[in-house]
């Protein structure tokens, strides 16, 4: 039996209008991922629906991505999962720059996913949305504690950009 994620795509293209859906879980090392926000054997949820066009098959639906890493603020191990969406199109001969290849009658959906989720996994992940970081001249965590240190000394090359500041409108 092939992969979850190559689709036997003979009925969708010989019809156009019509849709399939593919529900799978693979590993990440199944698609192709070598990436240290990712584990090799972290389980990937692919939730999309493929529709068949004239000149293509548009697939659209959701992916989930458990990410590892550390914590930009406080350096301590962080964990997630990345929820995005995808719209992506597949083409036998690609006119649009963005779309994916589609081989004689197989739709591999892998290039797709491992796409994106190499883009949507963070860069710099936050342990919480509230981490308070550690003090730049102590380094004491500062969500397990707080310190005496004084605040950093202001930059004096930023005073030009502080005398803007009251002369533009709030942003929101």
């Amino acid at each position: 039996m092939g992969h979850p994620l190559v689709v036997n795509a003979v009925e969708l293209l010989r019809r156009p209008g019509t849709r399939k859906r593919v529900e799978a879980r693979c590993s990440a090392a199944e698609v192709g991922i070598d990436d240290p926000r990712i584990e090799a054997g972290a389980d990937l949820d692919v939730d999309v629906e493929l529709e068949s066009l004239t000149d293509g098959i548009v697939v659209v639906g959701g992916i989930r991505v458990p990410w590892v890493g550390t914590c930009r603020r406080c350096l301590r191990p962080a964990a997630g999962t990345a929820e995005f969406t995808v719209d992506e199109l597949y083409q036998p001969t690609p006119t649009d720059p963005d779309a994916f290849v589609l081989v004689g009658d197989q739709l591999d959906l892998r290039p797709m996913v491992r796409e994106a989720a190499l883009l949507d996994a963070p860069a710099n992940p936050l342990c919480r949305p509230d981490c308070a970081g550690l003090c730049p001249t102590c380094g004491i965590d500062r969500n397990e504690g707080s310190c005496s240190c004084a605040a950093p000394p202001a930059d004096d090359r930023w005073q030009a950009l502080e005398g803007l500041r009251g002369r533009l409108p709030d942003r929101e």
